[in-house]
């Protein structure tokens, strides 16, 4: 699969603690270009409020005791999850001319991804590839409230992540 050009984005990126393992291994600047690359492949088919020349998203990677405190807080679920995303246009998209539009934060415990991998066939990276594209897609309005938008859902991510294979 060959993706249109990557869109301008600007990244606010936190990792774990350097001493805290296990470690992001895309990093920073992997996540920068995917996720650019990513925000350009899909520009055709998000609505006209939500296609824009830059983006601003956050990324974030926790330990699973802040993940189930964000979850607790935000979805009345204590528990880890493996990915949280909040979304900064649910309503009414704000774009203003020469601003980048901001979607909001991805949140992914590393710990959870590490355990959940093996489950799915998954190395750590292929894991956090799948996390970080269902997080993006659910920041541009996808959801997956019955079977059939999950199953359309899913399959979007996997051409997202395919396209990193090419």
């Amino acid at each position: 699969m060959i993706f249109p050009a990557p869109v301008e984005l600007d990244l606010a990126y936190l990792g774990l603690d350097p001493e805290l393992q296990p470690q992001d291994p895309v990093g920073e600047e992997g996540w920068k270009a995917l996720l650019s690359q990513w925000l350009g492949a899909l520009q055709q088919e998000l609505p006209a409020e939500l296609q824009a020349e830059a983006y601003s998203l956050g990324l974030q990677f926790c330990d699973d005791e802040a993940i189930a405190e964000l979850n607790g807080a935000w979805r009345n679920n204590p528990s880890p999850t493996d990915v949280l995303s909040f979304a900064a246009q649910e309503d009414e998209p704000l774009q203003l001319e020469g601003v980048p539009l901001e979607l909001g934060d991805i949140v992914i415990s590393l710990p959870t991804a590490v355990r959940q991998a093996p489950d799915h066939g998954n190395d750590l990276n292929a894991e956090l590839l799948f996390l970080a594209s269902h997080g993006l897609l659910h920041l541009l309005g996808w959801d997956h409230p019955d079977e059939a938008a999950l199953i359309a859902m899913l399959a979007r991510q996997q051409a997202l992540v395919g396209g990193c294979n090419s």
